[in-house]
């Protein structure tokens, strides 16, 4: 036998995926593109709404509102939404979740339709949308675990993360046109159509139910005392409660500077073409960063991953900062959105790892609720430092000692706010990272396989 022969003769076999694994993959995938189609006709909606108010009012104030009662649900009822996925069927959930997603779609179509529109219409059903969001969140996320063997998730989870980016590069273009061609009415109805799809498909795949572990077993409460089981089980580990508390620390910096980025590119580029061809190239940063994590592209361990993956966002956050023209902006954010998806799928991948099955809706949501618990304080801070701190601060002569690094013009006083925060995670992450216990986390957390 020759060293060819020897070596395949002494390579194990690959593992042969079951028509049931291969069937729950495909049920996956179609839930994936379902939630693409469904996200570009939010956001096609979302632009066109956007639109309507800005014309309409003439300020930025209420849309700034939009974003904060569009994440104030998650913060609060994550964990009754994460106890109720893993009491009740997770497809029961999501189609419920879509329901409502229809029903708040309807009624702002008729309210624009019939022309007596308000904004606390759209305050109102913005809240509501985001319920069924906060509700809906849970229930996937502890599906994936259901539906995709191990072996497969980093790249499962790694092509879910496209979905944002996808939407983010098709949605701008069609808003614009379908906004032109039907007006906010039509681009609402074109939402409504591709919710009605996502109920069509949840109504014919079946999700399996989690066996019940003995962990879970010993948690089976009543609902209500279920919705702090996910921080229970984040307090018997305090290294992931900690890693969490660092992530929520690091989403505040960085949406404080990126809920700024509509008026940022637009006062650096002083052109709506140029901000949409910057968006576009930023989602498409997202599709590339998925690609690679899909292909199986890692640095080391999952962790180690992440955590280069977070150091490289706060690097690319400054420097996005520091751009002064489209293109470098356009780059920057292409390279943040690249670095994104390094920390994302792998640390979901880990956490599905790790969990138990009938735990994920409720640890998982505990997780999110901490992750986003400043998310709404950046929203209501960023505009008022931008407004009345920063750009005012770039007219008085102090502002010459960092005038060559942001520059002096329309939209420095953000881009200093980009540098803050970019720079404020970097040393942050370093920081965290040079933490034993946080580069084995992934290590020393068992697999709910191995502790079952």
């Amino acid at each position: 036998m020759n060293d060819a022969e020897a070596s395949v003769a002494n390579t194990p076999p690959a593992p042969v995926q079951s028509p049931m694994a291969s069937t729950r993959l495909a049920i996956y995938y179609a839930l994936l593109v379902t939630q693409t189609v469904s996200l570009i006709g939010s956001q096609i909606s979302e632009y066109a709404v956007s639109i309507a108010v800005f014309r309409a009012t003439g300020h930025a104030t209420p849309l700034a509102l939009v974003a904060f009662f569009s994440i104030a649900p998650a913060t609060l009822l994550g964990g009754f939404a994460g106890a109720l996925a893993d009491r009740f069927d997770r497809r029961g959930m999501m189609l419920i979740a879509n329901l409502g997603f229809t029903v708040c779609s309807g009624l702002l179509l008729l309210s624009f339709a019939s022309g007596a529109f308000r904004l606390w219409h759209l305050y109102t059903l913005t809240l509501g949308a985001s319920v069924f969001a906060t509700l809906e969140r849970p229930a996937f996320q502890a599906s994936v675990a259901m539906l995709v063997p191990d072996s497969h998730r980093d790249r499962a989870n790694a092509i879910g993360q496209m979905t944002g980016p996808a939407a983010g590069v098709i949605a701008p273009a069609a808003a614009g046109m379908m906004y032109a061609l039907v007006g906010v009415v039509g681009s609402i109805t074109i939402d409504i159509a591709t919710f009605i799809a996502a109920v069509a498909v949840l109504a014919v795949v079946r999700i399996p139910r989690p066996a019940e572990t003995a962990e879970g077993l010993a948690m089976r409460t009543a609902v209500w005392r279920q919705v702090f089981d996910g921080f229970r089980y984040l307090a018997a580990r305090p290294v992931l409660l900690g890693f969490c508390g660092y992530v929520s620390m690091v989403n505040f910096l960085a949406l404080a500077a990126l809920v700024l980025l509509t008026p940022y590119v637009l006062a650096r580029t002083g052109s709506a073409q140029l901000f949409g061809a910057v968006l576009a190239v930023m989602n498409v940063g997202g599709i590339a960063g998925s690609l690679v994590i899909s292909a199986g592209g890692r640095i080391g361990s999952r962790m180690n991953t992440v955590m280069l993956g977070i150091v490289a966002l706060g690097l690319f956050i400054g420097l996005a900062g520091v751009a002064r023209d489209a293109p470098a902006i356009g780059a920057s954010l292409f390279l943040l959105l690249f670095a994104l998806a390094f920390t994302n799928a792998p640390f979901w991948s880990i956490l599905q790892a790790k969990i138990a099955p009938d735990l994920q809706g409720r640890v998982f949501a505990a997780i999110l609720q901490v992750s986003v618990l400043l998310a709404p304080l950046a929203y209501l801070v960023a505009g008022p430092l931008a407004d009345r701190v920063f750009e005012p601060a770039r007219r008085q002569p102090v502002w010459q000692g960092v005038g060559w690094l942001v520059g002096v013009g329309p939209g420095a006083g953000m881009g200093m706010m980009f540098v803050v925060a970019g720079v404020a995670i970097l040393a942050l992450s370093l920081a965290v990272y040079a933490i034993p216990a946080v580069r084995r986390l992934e290590a020393d957390l068992p697999d709910h396989a191995a502790a079952a």
